[in-house]
Protein backbone atom coordinates (compact mmCIF):
# COMPACT_ATOMS: atom_id res chain seq x y z
CA UNK A 1 0.00 0.00 0.00
CA UNK A 2 1.41 3.43 -0.92
CA UNK A 3 1.51 6.41 1.42
CA UNK A 4 -1.08 8.17 -0.73
CA UNK A 5 -3.44 5.18 -0.73
CA UNK A 6 -3.18 4.75 3.03
CA UNK A 7 -4.04 8.39 3.73
CA UNK A 8 -6.85 8.62 1.19
CA UNK A 9 -8.67 5.52 2.43
CA UNK A 10 -11.62 6.53 4.62
CA UNK A 11 -11.88 3.70 7.13
CA UNK A 12 -14.67 5.50 9.00
CA UNK A 13 -16.77 5.49 5.83
CA UNK A 14 -15.98 1.80 5.28
CA UNK A 15 -17.46 0.93 8.69
CA UNK A 16 -20.21 3.57 8.44
CA UNK A 17 -19.29 5.34 11.69
CA UNK A 18 -18.53 9.02 12.45
CA UNK A 19 -14.93 10.15 13.02
CA UNK A 20 -15.60 10.64 16.73
CA UNK A 21 -17.08 7.15 17.14
CA UNK A 22 -16.21 5.35 20.37
CA UNK A 23 -14.39 2.02 20.46
CA UNK A 24 -17.68 0.29 21.32
CA UNK A 25 -19.43 1.88 18.30
CA UNK A 26 -16.60 0.80 15.99
CA UNK A 27 -16.73 -2.75 17.37
CA UNK A 28 -20.52 -2.92 16.95
CA UNK A 29 -20.36 -1.65 13.36
CA UNK A 30 -17.58 -4.07 12.46
CA UNK A 31 -19.35 -7.10 13.90
CA UNK A 32 -22.55 -6.24 12.05
CA UNK A 33 -20.80 -5.80 8.69
CA UNK A 34 -18.54 -8.82 9.22
CA UNK A 35 -21.57 -11.07 9.70
CA UNK A 36 -23.22 -9.66 6.57
CA UNK A 37 -20.21 -10.02 4.27
CA UNK A 38 -18.47 -13.03 5.84
CA UNK A 39 -17.24 -15.49 3.15
CA UNK A 40 -19.05 -18.35 4.89
CA UNK A 41 -22.36 -16.50 4.40
CA UNK A 42 -21.60 -15.49 0.79
CA UNK A 43 -20.21 -18.58 -0.90
CA UNK A 44 -18.60 -17.74 -4.25
CA UNK A 45 -19.38 -14.02 -4.02
CA UNK A 46 -16.12 -12.25 -4.94
CA UNK A 47 -17.52 -8.79 -4.20
CA UNK A 48 -18.61 -9.83 -0.70
CA UNK A 49 -15.18 -11.34 -0.07
CA UNK A 50 -13.46 -8.12 -1.17
CA UNK A 51 -15.83 -6.09 1.02
CA UNK A 52 -15.03 -8.39 3.96
CA UNK A 53 -11.29 -7.74 3.45
CA UNK A 54 -11.93 -3.99 3.35
CA UNK A 55 -14.01 -4.12 6.55
CA UNK A 56 -11.34 -6.19 8.33
CA UNK A 57 -8.61 -3.76 7.26
CA UNK A 58 -10.61 -0.78 8.55
CA UNK A 59 -11.30 -2.48 11.88
CA UNK A 60 -7.64 -3.48 12.21
CA UNK A 61 -6.67 0.22 12.19
CA UNK A 62 -9.59 1.88 14.01
CA UNK A 63 -9.90 -0.68 16.83
CA UNK A 64 -6.27 -0.09 17.86
CA UNK A 65 -6.07 3.30 19.69
CA UNK A 66 -2.41 3.87 18.72
CA UNK A 67 -2.89 3.02 15.03
CA UNK A 68 -6.11 5.04 14.91
CA UNK A 69 -4.34 8.10 16.31
CA UNK A 70 -1.56 7.81 13.73
CA UNK A 71 -4.09 7.34 10.93
CA UNK A 72 -6.09 10.41 12.03
CA UNK A 73 -2.89 12.47 12.26
CA UNK A 74 -1.83 11.40 8.79
CA UNK A 75 -5.22 12.25 7.24
CA UNK A 76 -5.29 15.59 9.04
CA UNK A 77 -1.78 16.47 7.84
CA UNK A 78 -2.58 15.75 4.21
CA UNK A 79 -6.28 16.65 4.21
CA UNK A 80 -5.70 19.10 1.36
CA UNK A 81 -3.88 16.64 -0.82
CA UNK A 82 -0.18 16.16 -1.57
CA UNK A 83 0.74 19.57 -2.96
CA UNK A 84 3.79 21.75 -2.65
CA UNK A 85 4.92 25.08 -4.00
CA UNK A 86 8.10 26.23 -5.66
CA UNK A 87 10.95 27.19 -3.43
CA UNK A 88 14.62 27.87 -3.27
CA UNK A 89 16.61 30.76 -4.61
CA UNK A 90 15.48 32.21 -7.89
CA UNK A 91 12.19 30.35 -7.65
CA UNK A 92 13.75 27.05 -8.68
CA UNK A 93 11.72 24.03 -7.71
CA UNK A 94 12.98 21.44 -5.27
CA UNK A 95 11.99 17.79 -5.08
CA UNK A 96 12.30 15.14 -2.40
CA UNK A 97 10.60 11.91 -1.41
CA UNK A 98 8.14 11.66 1.50
CA UNK A 99 10.46 9.06 2.97
CA UNK A 100 12.93 11.87 3.65
CA UNK A 101 10.29 13.56 5.81
CA UNK A 102 9.22 10.52 7.77
CA UNK A 103 12.35 8.38 7.98
CA UNK A 104 15.10 10.99 8.20
CA UNK A 105 18.29 11.02 6.08
CA UNK A 106 18.74 8.01 3.85
CA UNK A 107 22.44 8.26 3.69
CA UNK A 108 24.65 10.50 1.65
CA UNK A 109 23.16 13.61 3.26
CA UNK A 110 24.93 16.14 5.35
CA UNK A 111 22.46 16.17 8.23
CA UNK A 112 22.71 14.08 11.35
CA UNK A 113 20.09 12.60 13.67
CA UNK A 114 16.71 11.25 12.78
CA UNK A 115 15.30 14.43 11.23
CA UNK A 116 11.85 14.70 9.71
CA UNK A 117 8.65 14.31 11.63
CA UNK A 118 9.54 11.11 13.46
CA UNK A 119 7.28 9.50 16.07
CA UNK A 120 3.59 8.95 15.32
CA UNK A 121 3.27 10.07 11.67
CA UNK A 122 6.62 8.60 10.71
CA UNK A 123 5.58 5.26 12.13
CA UNK A 124 2.51 5.20 9.89
CA UNK A 125 4.45 5.61 6.66
CA UNK A 126 7.74 4.14 7.78
CA UNK A 127 5.92 0.91 8.65
CA UNK A 128 4.73 0.45 5.06
CA UNK A 129 8.18 0.35 3.49
CA UNK A 130 11.61 -0.22 4.94
CA UNK A 131 14.55 2.08 4.41
CA UNK A 132 15.63 0.22 1.28
CA UNK A 133 12.23 0.76 -0.36
CA UNK A 134 11.28 -2.89 -0.03
CA UNK A 135 7.90 -3.76 1.39
CA UNK A 136 8.17 -4.48 5.09
CA UNK A 137 6.56 -7.41 6.94
CA UNK A 138 2.92 -6.79 7.75
CA UNK A 139 1.12 -7.97 10.87
CA UNK A 140 -1.91 -10.18 10.34
CA UNK A 141 -5.40 -8.87 11.00
CA UNK A 142 -7.18 -9.42 14.30
CA UNK A 143 -10.09 -11.85 14.12
CA UNK A 144 -13.38 -11.57 16.02
CA UNK A 145 -15.45 -14.57 17.06
CA UNK A 146 -18.26 -15.44 19.48
CA UNK A 147 -19.08 -18.42 21.65
CA UNK A 148 -22.24 -19.22 23.61
CA UNK A 149 -21.94 -21.20 26.86
CA UNK A 150 -24.29 -22.75 29.35
CA UNK A 151 -24.31 -21.16 32.81
CA UNK A 152 -22.38 -23.99 34.48
CA UNK A 153 -19.78 -24.05 31.66
CA UNK A 154 -19.05 -20.37 32.26
CA UNK A 155 -18.70 -20.97 36.01
CA UNK A 156 -16.41 -24.01 35.76
CA UNK A 157 -14.61 -23.34 32.45
CA UNK A 158 -14.80 -25.40 29.28
CA UNK A 159 -12.89 -26.19 26.07
CA UNK A 160 -14.90 -25.38 22.93
CA UNK A 161 -14.23 -25.67 19.18
CA UNK A 162 -14.20 -22.34 17.35
CA UNK A 163 -14.29 -22.11 13.56
CA UNK A 164 -12.26 -19.22 12.17
CA UNK A 165 -12.22 -17.75 8.67
CA UNK A 166 -9.39 -15.36 7.82
CA UNK A 167 -6.88 -14.43 5.15
CA UNK A 168 -3.71 -16.54 4.97
CA UNK A 169 -0.98 -17.39 2.43
CA UNK A 170 -2.43 -19.48 -0.39
CA UNK A 171 -1.40 -23.10 0.21
CA UNK A 172 -1.23 -24.35 -3.42
CA UNK A 173 1.28 -21.64 -4.36
CA UNK A 174 2.81 -21.15 -0.88
CA UNK A 175 1.88 -17.48 -1.01
CA UNK A 176 3.85 -16.67 -4.18
CA UNK A 177 0.76 -16.21 -6.36
CA UNK A 178 2.34 -18.32 -9.11
CA UNK A 179 1.13 -21.69 -10.38
CA UNK A 180 2.88 -24.69 -8.83
CA UNK A 181 6.20 -25.33 -10.58
CA UNK A 182 6.67 -21.68 -11.55
CA UNK A 183 8.00 -18.63 -9.74
CA UNK A 184 7.20 -14.93 -10.00
CA UNK A 185 9.81 -12.51 -11.35
CA UNK A 186 10.95 -9.19 -10.01
CA UNK A 187 9.00 -6.31 -11.54
CA UNK A 188 11.36 -4.40 -13.90
CA UNK A 189 9.38 -1.17 -13.48
CA UNK A 190 9.71 -0.73 -9.69
CA UNK A 191 12.67 -3.14 -9.29
CA UNK A 192 10.79 -5.08 -6.63
CA UNK A 193 9.85 -2.14 -4.38
CA UNK A 194 6.14 -2.24 -5.29
CA UNK A 195 5.96 1.52 -5.77
CA UNK A 196 7.16 4.20 -8.16
CA UNK A 197 7.81 7.88 -7.59
CA UNK A 198 6.39 10.75 -9.61
CA UNK A 199 6.98 14.45 -9.27
CA UNK A 200 4.18 16.82 -8.26
CA UNK A 201 5.26 20.31 -7.35
CA UNK A 202 7.76 20.20 -4.52
CA UNK A 203 7.05 16.56 -3.63
CA UNK A 204 7.91 13.23 -5.13
CA UNK A 205 4.86 11.07 -4.52
CA UNK A 206 4.97 7.32 -4.06
CA UNK A 207 2.28 5.35 -5.89
CA UNK A 208 1.72 1.61 -6.28
CA UNK A 209 3.42 0.23 -9.33
CA UNK A 210 0.76 -0.37 -11.98
CA UNK A 211 2.60 -3.26 -13.56
CA UNK A 212 2.85 -5.40 -10.41
CA UNK A 213 -0.05 -3.76 -8.48
CA UNK A 214 2.23 -2.94 -5.57
CA UNK A 215 3.57 -6.45 -4.94
CA UNK A 216 7.04 -5.93 -6.39
CA UNK A 217 6.67 -9.20 -8.31
CA UNK A 218 5.03 -10.12 -11.59
CA UNK A 219 3.25 -13.44 -11.91
CA UNK A 220 3.20 -14.64 -15.51
CA UNK A 221 1.34 -17.88 -14.75
CA UNK A 222 -1.03 -17.16 -11.83
CA UNK A 223 -2.23 -19.70 -9.30
CA UNK A 224 -5.73 -21.00 -10.05
CA UNK A 225 -6.81 -20.64 -6.42
CA UNK A 226 -5.69 -17.11 -5.48
CA UNK A 227 -5.45 -15.77 -9.06
CA UNK A 228 -1.99 -14.38 -8.41
CA UNK A 229 -2.66 -12.51 -5.15
CA UNK A 230 -0.83 -15.00 -2.94
CA UNK A 231 -3.60 -14.78 -0.35
CA UNK A 232 -6.66 -16.96 0.11
CA UNK A 233 -9.50 -17.37 2.59
CA UNK A 234 -8.55 -19.97 5.15
CA UNK A 235 -10.98 -21.80 7.43
CA UNK A 236 -9.78 -23.69 10.48
CA UNK A 237 -11.18 -25.03 13.72
CA UNK A 238 -9.39 -24.35 17.00
CA UNK A 239 -9.92 -25.89 20.41
CA UNK A 240 -10.07 -22.93 22.78
CA UNK A 241 -10.06 -23.12 26.55
CA UNK A 242 -12.55 -20.71 28.09
CA UNK A 243 -11.36 -19.96 31.64
CA UNK A 244 -13.53 -20.66 34.66
CA UNK A 245 -15.52 -17.71 35.98
CA UNK A 246 -15.98 -15.97 32.63
CA UNK A 247 -18.98 -13.62 32.56
CA UNK A 248 -21.62 -12.81 29.97
CA UNK A 249 -20.33 -10.24 27.47
CA UNK A 250 -16.68 -10.70 28.46
CA UNK A 251 -14.09 -10.41 25.65
CA UNK A 252 -11.14 -12.78 25.71
CA UNK A 253 -7.93 -12.08 23.78
CA UNK A 254 -5.76 -14.91 22.44
CA UNK A 255 -2.47 -13.39 21.30
CA UNK A 256 -1.12 -14.59 17.96
CA UNK A 257 -4.19 -16.71 17.11
CA UNK A 258 -5.63 -14.35 14.47
CA UNK A 259 -4.89 -14.09 10.75
CA UNK A 260 -1.37 -14.89 9.56
CA UNK A 261 0.91 -12.00 8.68
CA UNK A 262 2.34 -11.15 5.28
CA UNK A 263 5.99 -11.28 4.27
CA UNK A 264 7.00 -12.85 7.57
CA UNK A 265 4.91 -10.50 9.73
CA UNK A 266 3.50 -11.53 13.11
CA UNK A 267 -0.01 -13.04 13.21
CA UNK A 268 -2.90 -10.98 14.56
CA UNK A 269 -4.88 -11.74 17.70
CA UNK A 270 -8.13 -13.61 18.21
CA UNK A 271 -10.85 -11.87 20.22
CA UNK A 272 -13.69 -14.04 21.54
CA UNK A 273 -16.88 -12.53 22.91
CA UNK A 274 -18.58 -14.85 25.41
CA UNK A 275 -22.37 -15.11 25.66
CA UNK A 276 -23.80 -17.04 28.64
CA UNK A 277 -27.26 -18.61 28.81
CA UNK A 278 -29.14 -17.71 32.03
CA UNK A 279 -29.79 -20.45 34.59
CA UNK A 280 -33.38 -21.21 35.76
CA UNK A 281 -32.33 -21.33 39.44
CA UNK A 282 -28.97 -19.63 39.97
CA UNK A 283 -27.81 -16.10 39.24
CA UNK A 284 -24.41 -14.42 39.20
CA UNK A 285 -23.02 -11.47 41.14
CA UNK A 286 -19.31 -11.14 40.45
CA UNK A 287 -17.56 -14.24 41.82
CA UNK A 288 -20.63 -15.16 43.90
CA UNK A 289 -23.64 -17.18 42.81
CA UNK A 290 -27.13 -16.27 43.99
CA UNK A 291 -30.24 -18.33 44.72
CA UNK A 292 -33.64 -17.58 46.27
CA UNK A 293 -34.91 -20.23 48.70
CA UNK A 294 -38.54 -20.32 49.94
CA UNK A 295 -39.17 -21.02 53.66
CA UNK A 296 -42.38 -21.42 55.68
CA UNK A 297 -43.57 -18.92 58.27
CA UNK A 298 -42.87 -21.31 61.18
CA UNK A 299 -39.30 -21.85 59.87
CA UNK A 300 -38.71 -18.11 59.63
CA UNK A 301 -40.28 -17.42 63.05
CA UNK A 302 -38.89 -20.36 65.03
CA UNK A 303 -35.63 -20.92 63.12
CA UNK A 304 -34.16 -24.25 62.09
CA UNK A 305 -31.93 -25.89 59.49
CA UNK A 306 -32.75 -25.74 55.77
CA UNK A 307 -31.24 -27.47 52.72
CA UNK A 308 -30.02 -25.33 49.85
CA UNK A 309 -29.14 -26.56 46.31
CA UNK A 310 -25.68 -25.82 44.86
CA UNK A 311 -24.52 -25.64 41.23
CA UNK A 312 -23.25 -29.04 40.17
CA UNK A 313 -22.78 -30.33 43.72
CA UNK A 314 -24.68 -31.81 46.66
CA UNK A 315 -27.04 -29.60 48.71
CA UNK A 316 -25.68 -27.74 51.72
CA UNK A 317 -27.38 -27.19 55.07
CA UNK A 318 -27.69 -23.68 56.47
CA UNK A 319 -28.84 -22.60 59.92
CA UNK A 320 -31.88 -20.31 59.75
CA UNK A 321 -31.93 -18.01 62.82
CA UNK A 322 -35.22 -17.56 64.69
CA UNK A 323 -37.07 -14.44 63.58
CA UNK A 324 -35.54 -14.38 60.10
CA UNK A 325 -37.15 -11.62 58.04
CA UNK A 326 -38.26 -12.03 54.45
CA UNK A 327 -35.43 -11.07 52.04
CA UNK A 328 -32.58 -11.79 54.44
CA UNK A 329 -29.42 -13.13 52.75
CA UNK A 330 -27.42 -16.05 54.12
CA UNK A 331 -23.99 -17.11 52.85
CA UNK A 332 -22.65 -20.56 51.92
CA UNK A 333 -18.90 -20.06 51.64
CA UNK A 334 -16.92 -21.59 48.79
CA UNK A 335 -19.99 -22.59 46.75
CA UNK A 336 -19.80 -19.79 44.18
CA UNK A 337 -18.00 -19.24 40.85
CA UNK A 338 -14.34 -20.13 40.31
CA UNK A 339 -11.91 -17.21 40.53
CA UNK A 340 -8.72 -16.72 38.48
CA UNK A 341 -6.58 -18.00 41.36
CA UNK A 342 -8.59 -21.23 41.59
CA UNK A 343 -10.53 -20.33 44.73
CA UNK A 344 -14.31 -20.04 44.67
CA UNK A 345 -16.71 -17.31 45.62
CA UNK A 346 -19.74 -17.80 47.85
CA UNK A 347 -23.36 -18.80 47.33
CA UNK A 348 -25.66 -15.98 48.45
CA UNK A 349 -28.98 -17.40 49.66
CA UNK A 350 -31.96 -15.02 49.82
CA UNK A 351 -34.81 -16.14 52.09
CA UNK A 352 -38.34 -15.82 50.74
CA UNK A 353 -41.12 -16.42 53.32
CA UNK A 354 -44.01 -18.24 51.63
CA UNK A 355 -47.56 -17.22 52.57
CA UNK A 356 -50.03 -20.12 52.10
CA UNK A 357 -52.99 -19.44 49.81
CA UNK A 358 -55.28 -22.04 51.41
CA UNK A 359 -55.53 -23.41 54.96
CA UNK A 360 -57.38 -26.44 56.27
CA UNK A 361 -59.61 -26.15 59.34
CA UNK A 362 -56.93 -27.26 61.81
CA UNK A 363 -54.31 -24.82 60.45
CA UNK A 364 -56.87 -22.01 60.32
CA UNK A 365 -57.83 -22.55 63.94
CA UNK A 366 -54.21 -22.58 65.04
CA UNK A 367 -53.54 -19.36 63.15
CA UNK A 368 -56.57 -17.69 64.73
CA UNK A 369 -55.22 -18.64 68.15
CA UNK A 370 -51.86 -17.15 67.19
CA UNK A 371 -53.50 -13.89 66.13
CA UNK A 372 -55.36 -13.62 69.44
CA UNK A 373 -52.15 -14.34 71.35
CA UNK A 374 -50.27 -11.56 69.55
CA UNK A 375 -53.11 -9.02 69.29
CA UNK A 376 -51.23 -6.56 71.50
CA UNK A 377 -48.24 -6.49 69.15
CA UNK A 378 -48.77 -3.83 66.48
CA UNK A 379 -45.97 -3.96 63.85
CA UNK A 380 -47.12 -0.60 62.44
CA UNK A 381 -46.99 1.35 65.70
CA UNK A 382 -43.44 2.59 65.12
CA UNK A 383 -44.40 3.64 61.57
CA UNK A 384 -47.24 5.91 62.75
CA UNK A 385 -45.14 7.30 65.56
CA UNK A 386 -42.39 8.25 63.16
CA UNK A 387 -44.93 9.79 60.77
CA UNK A 388 -46.46 11.95 63.50
CA UNK A 389 -43.07 13.22 64.62
CA UNK A 390 -41.95 14.10 61.09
Amino acid sequence: MSTKDYVEKDYYKVLGVPKDASTAEIKKAYRKLAREFHPDANKGDAKAEERFKEISEANDVLSDPARRKEYDEARSLFAGGFRGGAGGAGGAGFGFDLGDLFNGPQGGGSGSGSGGFGGGIGDVFGGLFNRGGRQAPRRGADVESEVTLDFDEAVDGVTVPIRMTSQAPCKPCSGTGARAGTTPRVCPTCVGSGHVSRGQGAFALSDPCRDCKGRGLIVDDPCEVCHGSGRATSARTMQVRIPAGVQDGQRIRLKGKGAQGERGGQPGDLYITVNVHPHPVFGRKGDNLTVTVPVTFPEAALGGTIEVPTLGGPPVKLKLPAGTANGRTLRARGKGATRKDGTRGDLLVTVEVVVPHQLDAEALAALEQYREATASDDPRAALFKAAEGA
